[in-house]
């Protein structure tokens, strides 16, 4: 899959005629694929290529930095979860000041036929863009003939009477429901990042932990979890993790996600992992003192590894 990194990046783009969507794409789940597989259906139909555009950061963090919703996936992961899909193009806009004011016909214009050479362009009637939101389906298909490319919309995609959409999976996350959860992304839920050097107090206490950089403000979810986890050598293999802000050592804000290992020693700074969520342990908590959080990590483990006797990987 090929990425367009911002606007400024499409006047070096020599495109092949594209079926085009556009969207924030958090979590890549099964609504999304419907939409995926209807543009590869069209575009295969029509000769094109497949070209996805989304947003960094996305609107509602660029709008209300403090109160957009958890990201389900970060950038990373959602590249590579659209390339694993077939798609063929990708374009990351940058959201800013200078996107926000561009009027919907010179989006139309210059993104998605000057810029993409859209022949078939798909999205939700729920879905606006340009200036004061003012573009929107119906504008895209105003312009259809004039600038020679069809429109059509995208279907809802529902499970069990529901729409299927990132606001229901962050609920779903919220109750540590994974198995409901997979099946409304298509797989497992999982986390994923660097490990980097963090301040040993794990080491210290007895419990060394490999702390995972997640690149987000916020994280769907908080607290204890039984987990399994692939990278650096391993492929699920028993962990426990705590995600959440560390509130006994430390009143910052930011998400962090800390996952000890069971019977494991090696040094992997720097190693990529991923973290595949198996069940809720206990909420997050701020102990008294670093003996009671001694004591608590002590009974989340035992209770972990109780979890993992019972359910070996298959």
């Amino acid at each position: 899959m090929r990425l367009i990194r911002g606007r400024h990046n499409l006047t070096g783009f020599t495109p092949t005629d594209s079926a085009v969507t556009i969207g924030a794409f958090d979590g890549v789940h099964r609504g999304h694929r419907e939409v995926l597989q209807h543009l590869r259906r069209e575009a295969d139909a029509r000769g094109l290529s497949t070209t996805v555009i989304t947003f960094e950061p996305l609107p509602g963090e660029f709008f209300f930095p403090d109160k957009a919703p958890p990201r389900l996936m970060t950038f990373r992961e959602k590249f590579r979860a659209l390339d694993s899909l077939g798609v063929d193009n990708l374009l990351c806009l940058r959201f800013n000041d200078e996107l926000r004011a561009m009027s919907p016909r010179d989006f139309v214009e210059q993104i998605f036929v000057l810029g993409l050479s859209a022949r078939y362009i798909a999205f939700g009637d729920d879905f606006r863009f340009g200036k004061a939101r003012a573009g929107d389906l119906n504008f895209t298909q105003s312009l259809a003939s004039e600038l020679n490319y069809e429109v059509v919309p995208t279907s809802t995609f529902a499970m069990n009477g529901e729409r299927v959409s990132s606001t229901r999976i962050r609920s779903v996350l919220a109750e540590a429901d994974f198995e409901q959860a997979a099946d409304l992304l298509g797989g497992p839920f999982k986390l994923s990042g660097k490990v980097l050097k963090g301040k040993q107090l794990g080491r210290e206490i007895g419990s060394p932990t490999a702390n995972i950089a997640l690149k987000r403000v916020k994280s769907p979810l908080h607290g204890v979890y039984a987990v399994r986890v692939t990278g650096a050598g391993l492929k699920n293999a028993p962990a426990v993790a705590n995600v959440g802000v560390r509130p006994t050592v430390n009143d910052g804000t930011l998400a962090n996600l800390e996952v000890h290992l069971f019977d494991f020693a090696r040094d992997i700074y720097g190693e990529r992992l991923e973290v595949e969520f198996m069940t809720k342990l206990r909420n997050e908590k701020k102990f008294d003192s670093l003996d009671d959080l001694k004591a608590a990590i002590a009974l989340d483990q035992a209770a972990a590894q109780a979890w993992h006797t019972a359910h070996p990987a298959q």
